[in-house]
């Protein structure tokens, strides 16, 4: 689950950026001479280990700006929770962490956008929105039918078998309850220009998969209340079907348990936790009082963990004491140990969403850093048949660590990529072209040196590769971005603390 970040400003006045990325530079403009004499300076020649050129001692470059001062363009607040019935996954950092992680260095086709992600059966698109249907839904399904056929058989023994029949309908309107309750945060997430990714029915109710955060702490309570809202209307409409209908019937006993289902799921999804709808309510609550919304992402999240243990500590304890409507005397046996188990479950789900919502949070307010001027690479251009030993000279010459391969005119065709520079023994680099190593540069693969945070790893997510050329917005050649270098740069993100 996704959870809330909080005020992201990147440090200004740091020279960690410089310590740790001392190799970001415009790409040498000299046009390469053929004539070159001899090796360069010392360490130039390429690795015996068959690694890619190195750094240079850092940039030497006088007009370039300085990368790791002023606001960033993602400055300020990071505003995204996750609901037990919602979550919000936009641009996941996680998601794009693995992308690049597993970014394939074969050459081949232009990369496409990455898939839309799926998550079981596709049931439609409601308001634009795929609805998915998670394989653990059949599972809890079943569980619903055969605990609910039980009750039946108790109260209306006359249905015989027939009663798994009338125990799966209801499981499938339960659910659809459920969806009705995510429709609801879609809705409003829509209504607020927040894109929705998905939704997805599984095990323990649905998630809505929102894309961005909420932009006020009004809009975040907004979009955690409507949930749990529109489940206590339900159970209302069901409540007011009800009254006309004989007790003791398959619709009477059918609209009853619709309505007492809504109403739990309303009042559990109240409890002021995350990653409850109750948690991310008192996380806007917090946000507003404090104006961080870190702040409330720590307040509700720890409230989240200390419902997690009142849950496993206290469900199986009123089951037993008979407060939850059987006698105590029956709670004994298998019983016992169904509570239990669900218990712990619930507890567990809780624990480790809240969990989820402060590391998440964690890393959204340094996602600022993340930017694609601080992490590109110098570069130095070479034409097609330039052989790959004279190539890496070059750049060791240069302090670059990457090649862009331009044609007759200058103008940057492909990329050449390291992990294929890699894989070429030293012996066999002269003879090698750097065009053969290369991959040959898309729209996608085009990044603003401006980017930074979500919209960098946006962009990257679009179109997944091993390296981009990242250009001015005057079109000029900034460097090369290595899709590893971003990987790297977000785990340390991950690991510093707030």
């Amino acid at each position: 689950m996704d959870e809330s970040g909080g005020s992201g400003q990147p440090r200004p006045g740091t020279d960690e950026a410089h310590r740790h990325q001392p190799d970001r530079a415009t790409p040498a403009t000299d046009s390469p001479r053929p004539d070159d004499p001899g090796p360069g300076p010392a360490g130039a020649e390429p690795d015996p280990a068959g690694r890619a050129p190195q750094a240079g001692t850092g940039d030497d470059r006088p007009d370039r700006p300085d990368d790791t001062h002023g606001p960033d363009a993602h400055g300020g607040d990071d505003r995204t929770t996750g609901g037990r019935h919602e979550q919000h996954g936009a641009s996941h950092p996680h998601e794009a962490h693995r992308t690049l992680a597993h970014s394939a260095p074969g050459k081949g086709p232009a990369p496409q956008r990455a898939p839309e992600p799926r998550g079981g059966l596709l049931m439609g698109r409601p308001f634009g929105v795929p609805v998915y249907v998670a394989p653990s839904w059949f599972l809890v399904a079943a569980l619903i039918t055969w605990v609910f056929g039980g009750q039946l058989e108790r109260v209306l023994p006359e249905l015989g078998a027939a009663r798994y029949l009338v125990s799966l309908f209801f499981a499938v309107a339960f659910y659809a309850s459920v969806l009705v309750h995510e429709l609801a945060h879609t809705v409003a997430a829509l209504r607020y220009k927040l894109p929705v990714r998905r939704i997805q029915l599984q095990f323990f109710g649905g998630v809505s998969e929102i894309e961005k955060e909420a932009e006020t702490p009004g809009r975040e309570f907004v979009l955690a209340f409507v949930g749990p809202l529109l489940s206590l209307v339900l159970a209302g409409l069901f409540y007011l079907a009800l009254q006309p209908v004989e007790p003791g019937t398959v619709p009477g006993v059918l609209l009853a348990g619709l309505m007492i289902s809504n109403l739990i799921v309303a009042a559990f999804n109240l409890l002021p936790g995350l990653p409850l709808d109750g948690g991310r309510m008192l996380r806007a609550v917090v946000w507003k009082i404090t104006g961080r919304p870190m702040s409330g992402t720590v307040a509700a999240a720890w409230v989240g963990r200390a419902l997690a243990v009142s849950v496993l500590i206290g469900l199986p304890l009123l089951t037993q004491s008979g407060a939850l409507g059987r006698d105590a005397v029956d709670n004994v046996g298998m019983d016992t140990v169904m509570d239990a188990l669900l218990a712990a479950i619930l507890a567990a789900i809780i624990w480790t969403g809240a969990g989820n919502s402060l590391r998440v949070a964690r890393l959204r307010e340094h996602l600022p850093e993340l930017r694609a001027r601080a992490l590109t690479r110098r570069a130095v251009p070479v034409e097609s048949d330039t052989p790959l030993s004279e190539a890496l000279r070059r750049a060791n010459a240069a302090g670059a660590r990457a090649l862009v391969v331009v044609d007759a005119d200058g103008d940057p065709v492909s990329l050449v990529r390291e992990a294929a520079i890699v894989g070429v023994p030293e012996h066999r680099r002269p003879w090698v072209a750097v065009s053969g190593l290369a991959q040959d540069i898309t729209d996608g693969m085009r990044v603003s040196a401006e980017l930074a945070g979500e919209d960098l790893l946006e962009v990257l997510r679009a179109t997944p590769a091993t390296e981009y050329l990242v250009v001015e917005d005057t079109g000029e050649i900034y460097g090369v971005l290595s899709a590893a270098d971003v990987e790297r740069a977000f785990v340390k993100a991950m690991a510093r603390p707030s």
